[in-house]
């Protein structure tokens, strides 16, 4: 969950100095979740060029009915669309064997609760820690990044060999996942 000033006009961090801050930050790999749009491979070439072995990835975060959600291995972008409900979301997004995570939550007196309560949508995670938060799901970490100084400052440790977007996907499903907050 990471945001660049190429897609995302609320962050000031570069692409290029988000996966250098992402490589000494000592993190494997990053997924760039930008407001409502998701990178293509072609784009993701060239950031994992600048940080040989680092895992340079692309999700989207889309503001929906409820609450900001973290959408991971989407096949069509074009079906995760701002202002959606959540249950929607997360049926469209299953059907291309993503997964959906809600993002930041409380953030700003969001009922969470409430909604979940009510509308019973079928999340495959929470994020449980990030730098832009307030206080039966896989638990995800990250560190929202909008500025340089953000990146890694929390993050997920996935299972060894996780390494695609589909390995993503199965660890949240399969709830292998672990939040980390970066020391410091």
């Amino acid at each position: 969950h990471m945001h660049t000033n190429r897609y995302s006009a609320c962050s000031v961090t570069d692409p290029f100095e988000l996966v250098r801050r992402a490589a000494a930050a000592g993190l494997d790999g990053v997924v760039i979740t930008e407001h409502h749009h998701q990178w293509a491979d072609g784009e993701l070439e060239a950031l994992r060029a600048q940080a040989p072995g680092l895992i340079v990835l692309a999700g989207v975060e889309v503001t929906c009915v409820g609450g900001d959600v973290l959408v991971y291995g989407l096949t069509d972008p074009a079906a995760a669309r701002r202002g959606m409900e959540w249950g929607d979301l997360c049926r469209a997004v299953r059907r291309q064997g993503g997964a959906c995570v809600i993002a930041h939550p409380y953030r700003w007196d969001q009922p969470v609760d409430q909604l979940l309560e009510e509308k019973r949508p079928e999340f495959d995670g929470l994020e449980l820690m990030s730098t832009n938060m307030d206080p039966d799901v896989a638990g995800v970490a990250n560190s929202d990044s909008h500025h340089p100084h953000t990146v890694g400052a929390c993050y997920t440790e996935f299972p060894e060999g996780t390494r695609t977007m589909a390995d993503i996907v199965a660890a949240i499903r399969e709830r292998k996942t672990r939040a980390v907050e970066r020391a410091g």
